[in-house]
């Protein structure tokens, strides 16, 4: 019970898998995207304070490693799922904010409940933080959609994140961070070769053509 119960389920985050239920090549695990949002974050954020912009980096940085601990209640759910009308969105935002709120309830010590309310709830908010957030968390999902289509993974829910993901970015291109993103980030990645679907498809048919 206490800190202990809290600090024991951190372990558990790894093993809650990204995107379940689908082949994928490259299994992720929600305690390594919060790693890498944050350290996408920090990138943005570096982006946007050298443009001028105030950054409050112990809010960005708490948002981003708390973004996803509610996962430990709910396990992921996949984000055209997640996203297919926002009463649903809702919805999901309604039951991870209470079990949550149970969790800092019945772990967390009265003296730190306050604090940890503040930083389990949600981050993407209509600050230069959250808005960071919104797109660093996109970003990441991005890159792991990208390379399951990189791999030749045929399965079609990955192309449908990787659009949903890139239009969620496209809207907050209104920050310099993401403007830097798709002028130099986005290009590298797409010359990046990989395997279409049509090659992959052909490659098979050759192969069971030929014999092998």
């Amino acid at each position: 019970m206490g800190i202990h119960h809290y600090f024991k389920s951190l372990s558990d985050l790894e093993t809650l898998v990204r995107c379940p239920g689908r082949f994928k090549y490259h299994e992720h695990n929600v305690a390594s995207h919060s790693f890498k949002v944050t350290k996408i974050a920090q990138f943005l954020g570096t982006v946007e304070e050298q443009d001028g912009q105030e950054v409050d980096w112990k809010s960005l940085y708490e948002k981003s490693i708390n973004h996803d601990y509610a996962e430990l209640f709910t396990g992921d759910i996949k984000t055209p799922v997640k996203y297919a009308s926002a009463e649903l969105r809702e919805l999901f935002s309604q039951v991870e904010d209470e079990m949550v709120k149970k969790f800092i309830s019945n772990e967390i010590p009265p003296e730190f409940q306050a604090v940890y309310r503040e930083r389990f709830k949600e981050g993407k908010d209509g600050s230069l933080e959250g808005r960071i957030l919104s797109v660093a968390d996109k970003i990441d999902l991005l890159y792991e959609s990208f390379g399951e289509i990189q791999k030749g993974n045929p399965e079609p829910l990955f192309m449908e994140i990787y659009q949903e993901a890139l239009s969620t970015i496209v809207k907050f291109k209104d920050l310099k961070c993401v403007q830097y993103f798709l002028e130099f980030i986005l290009p590298d990645m797409l010359s990046e070769k990989f395997i279409p679907h049509s090659e992959l498809k052909e490659r098979t048919e050759r192969l069971i053509r030929d014999g092998g």
